[in-house]
């Protein structure tokens, strides 16, 4: 039997059609962040998929990723490690780049952002093509990190995300 949850929580997701471009419809989730029960709802579902594994810290990357991942970490009583785009973080960072259908983009970790052998989640909102997620995921392993995977509200499956990760535990709440 299906949760419940999962209902009201892509019941709250808008669906903008032409955003960023033609042919594209956009997930929306600030519908769902304004709604108390739909966001603790979407953060209750993803922290119920971390099981019993032992976490040091969560990453996320900007900036949808910070909303969620920040909210998990606080939760678990974990660290949160931010990931951004090149030039946003003040001290010295260590950075990775990756893949778009129209070029390449990078993103940035402080150097110092954890120790070898520290455990670390990537939380995100989306998972599409899974190119920043592999981004995120080869910039921890270059600091010594563990990546446990990578656990996502929103999973695009037709644009194979997954299979892009392949090797990593990837886990989404909703598929569209």
């Amino acid at each position: 039997m299906s949760d419940p949850r999962i209902q009201k929580i892509k019941n709250a997701i808008r669906d903008v059609p032409d955003f960023p471009k033609a042919g594209i419809i956009f997930k929306d989730i600030t519908t769902l962040l304004k709604d108390k029960e739909c966001f603790t709802h979407a953060v209750d579902l993803m922290i119920e998929q971390t099981g019993d594994k032992r976490i040091d810290a969560i990453a996320s990357v900007e900036s949808r990723g910070f909303i969620f991942g920040a909210a998990i970490a606080h939760r678990l009583g974990v660290g949160f490690i931010p990931i951004r785009k090149p030039g946003k973080l003040p001290a010295q960072t260590v950075s990775e780049k990756y893949e778009l259908e129209y070029g390449f983009d990078q993103v940035e970790i402080h150097a110092d952002a954890l120790k070898t052998g520290d455990t670390i989640l990537i939380v995100d909102d989306l998972l599409a093509t899974g190119g920043t997620a592999l981004a995120s995921c080869r910039l921890i392993e270059k600091l010594g990190g563990i990546v446990l995977g990578g656990l996502f509200l929103i999973e695009l499956s037709f644009l194979n995300g997954r299979e892009y990760l392949h090797g990593y535990n990837v886990i989404s709440i909703i598929q569209y």
